[in-house]
């Protein structure tokens, strides 16, 4: 049967677009968030709008009159509207033809409502990753040159010497934060500086560690070899980053990925002060990892391999110049022309 000789039921024929869009949005209102039901009602708003601008009145049009080319009506319409605006109309009025599907309202191809969608709409923009690039670089310098140890003692030394180890391996190695906190002694290869891995989505990757992140990793180590040792386990087996508090006693127990952000957040307050506590977490870490190896070596595939990323798309989402690189670009370009112009 061709949508010309849909019939709807008895009851149900004399039903306009706007009746049906009403009942459509008491649905999503027992169904739905406040805020989510909103939002489609403003959806299904524009999306009644749109068929007017195009002769059809949703007041006085039947049901049975709509048809599955008003998506790309709708689509073009929204081509003023912000992008993710646009995703979450589009998302409602698609709503809209399933719930007529499911209703019997209107004989709907699903599948040509999405294949319209993805024809004609935007994709919303990306959003560049955002870290303190400056900052990351002020608390490496800290922890590596200017911070002195020798005058701890005890817990509150191995304490100190894992958070330098710890950061150190985030901004060398581009781990994610409960990759790091996983680590046990025996997943690093010594000599050649990597660690063997099961990182996101189960997949075993390399992980490559610097000369500068393998010196205070094994600073910390051994600072921790008495620790370690009356552990009665094999070292391959222990934590890589231990816990160093009350609660753990005498047991070597792997820090957690709470831990993990505390680290951050601590080293943060005291290097750079309260007011930038919350700026910087873990993964900015990543982000400072992957922008680093990509400015050094302008090589997007070595960075995408680096920071095992499986879609190439999500690395360039780093290959762009920082604000400080754009200003000396822009004062060298003008610099030269205007001492051409002398």
């Amino acid at each position: 049967m061709s949508d010309d000789d849909f019939i709807p039921p008895p009851q149900q024929r004399s039903l306009s677009i706007s009746q049906a869009a009403s009942a459509y949005l008491d649905s999503v209102a027992l169904a739905r968030s406040k805020n989510t039901a909103r939002t489609y009602q403003n959806g299904i708003q524009v999306f009644l709008l749109c068929l007017q601008t195009n002769h059809l009145d949703p007041e006085k049009a039947p049901v049975a009159s709509l048809r599955e080319d008003a998506i790309g009506w709708f689509s073009a319409f929204l081509k003023g509207y912000a992008p993710t605006t646009e995703r979450l109309y589009l998302t409602a009025a698609t709503g809209f033809y399933e719930y007529l599907a499911a209703e019997d309202l209107l004989p709907v191809n699903l599948a040509r409502i999405r294949m319209l969608i993805r024809q004609r709409a935007r994709r919303p923009g990306i959003r560049l990753p955002q870290f303190p690039a400056d900052a990351i670089d002020k608390i490496i310098t800290k922890i590596t040159t200017t911070r002195n140890l020798d005058t701890l003692e005890g817990v509150e030394k191995l304490r100190a010497l894992r958070d330098r180890a710890f950061l150190l391996t985030l901004a060398d190695t581009g781990l994610r934060v409960h990759e790091a906190c996983g680590l046990r002694r025996g997943d690093l290869d010594w000599p050649n500086g990597q660690a063997v891995i099961i990182g996101k989505g189960n997949r075993e990757d390399i992980v490559r560690f610097s000369r500068r992140a393998q010196a205070a990793l094994q600073a910390y180590l051994t600072a921790r070899a008495a620790f370690d040792g009356s552990s009665g386990r094999s070292l391959s087996a222990l934590p890589l980053f231990a816990r160093h508090d009350k609660g753990a006693g005498k047991k070597v127990k792997p820090i957690t990925t709470a831990t993990g952000r505390n680290i951050v957040t601590d080293a943060v307050r005291e290097i750079l002060g309260e007011d930038a506590v919350g700026t910087i977490t873990p993964h900015s870490f990543r982000h400072y990892f992957v922008t680093r190896v990509l400015r050094s070596s302008n090589n997007l595939k070595l960075a995408q391999e680096l920071a095992r990323h499986r879609n190439i798309a999500v690395t360039q989402r780093y290959a762009h110049l920082t604000n400080d690189e754009l200003d000396k670009g822009f004062w060298r370009a003008i610099e030269e022309e205007e001492n051409k112009d002398e």
